[in-house]
């Protein structure tokens, strides 16, 4: 966790990532997709919001909701948290040959799919059923 602290954030840049991978997406679409109630997406976006990361805009057509979009300093935080993910990837998996790993990929995608996991979405995120 002390490797995020450098990059100025949380351990959890999920919203962040998913609204890079969609930008103009609704904070219900979010919501939708993490797993979560619409209010929990609240709580994800508005300290990101508030740190310049993302903003929020109207959408034209329905005034209730916003599009999410991220900042060029948004941008520029989830490069160097992609940064500092690969370099910790590299530390934990060093001691694994390249067959081994693959292994622990496809062992760990079994995983996500028995368990109707969201890949990408720590399972925290996610409403109780």
């Amino acid at each position: 966790m002390r490797r995020w602290h450098p990059a100025g954030t949380a351990p959890s840049p999920v919203a962040g990532r998913r609204i890079a991978a969609e930008p103009g997406r609704s904070q219900r679409t979010l919501a939708a997709e993490l797993g979560v109630v619409p209010s929990r997406v609240v709580a994800l976006i508005d300290p990101l919001d508030r740190k310049g990361l993302i903003e929020r805009r109207r959408i034209e057509t329905d005034r209730r909701n916003h599009e999410l979009h991220l900042t060029a300093e948004g941008g520029k935080l989830l490069g160097r948290l992609a940064h500092i993910a690969l370099a910790h990837e590299h530390d934990m998996f060093t001691g694994l040959t390249d067959d081994e790993y693959e292994q622990l990929a496809t062992v760990l995608d079994k995983l996500v799919k028995a368990k109707e996991m969201t890949p990408g979405v720590h399972p925290g995120y996610r409403m109780p059923r």
